[in-house]
């Protein structure tokens, strides 16, 4: 599965996606999952903010080698699935790609479609979205922690670790 992280500057949200979900990948034996992050305006060429590079590697990912790249009508429309970590992003990957609607979602609402909708492929995260319930109360945005201290940084992380391995989990070992 080629699955694609996306936000705005691809160096602290999507990155970090990414690299966990790589990590996650390997320490489960998964082969086929291949994930690569880009950004709706993105710090080309960039390494990861050093915050979320420190957080990351608190997590268990590495933030080595990463540069940022811009989210295009290809990387999009190749992907079998897109994370997005805001609403926004998950409209502007739609306004790029909007063919890609079944396969785009944000990282908190892809969660909560397994979490409580049980999905346990792409197909049934489209499906389970009429069916899944209300959204959780804090919403399906994950907050941009750039210009913010680490504290944020660390809940920002933490959010998208948890995120991700109930993403994973449902999609790979349920």
């Amino acid at each position: 599965m080629n699955l694609v992280f996306v936000c705005t500057g691809n160096i602290c949200r999507s990155p970090t996606a990414e690299r966990l979900a790589a990590a996650w990948a390997a320490d489960n034996g998964v082969d086929e999952l291949t994930a690569t992050s880009a950004g709706t305006r993105a710090m080309i060429g960039s390494p990861m903010e050093p915050l979320a590079a420190k957080v990351l590697s608190s997590l268990g990912g590495t933030p080595d080698g990463f540069a940022g790249r811009q989210l295009t009508p290809v990387i999009a429309g190749k992907a079998d699935l897109i994370l997005t970590m805001t609403q926004k992003h998950r409209d502007k990957v739609l306004r790029m790609a909007p063919r890609q609607l079944r396969r785009t979602f944000t990282l908190l609402e892809a969660a909560h479609l397994v979490t409580t909708g049980g999905a346990r492929s792409v197909a049934e995260l489209d499906a389970a979205r009429a069916t899944a319930g209300d959204l959780p109360e804090a919403g399906i945005d994950i907050r941009d922690p750039i210009g913010r201290d680490v504290v944020v940084f660390e809940q920002v992380g933490e959010q998208i670790a948890d995120a991700l391995v109930s993403v994973l989990d449902g999609l790979y070992r349920a």
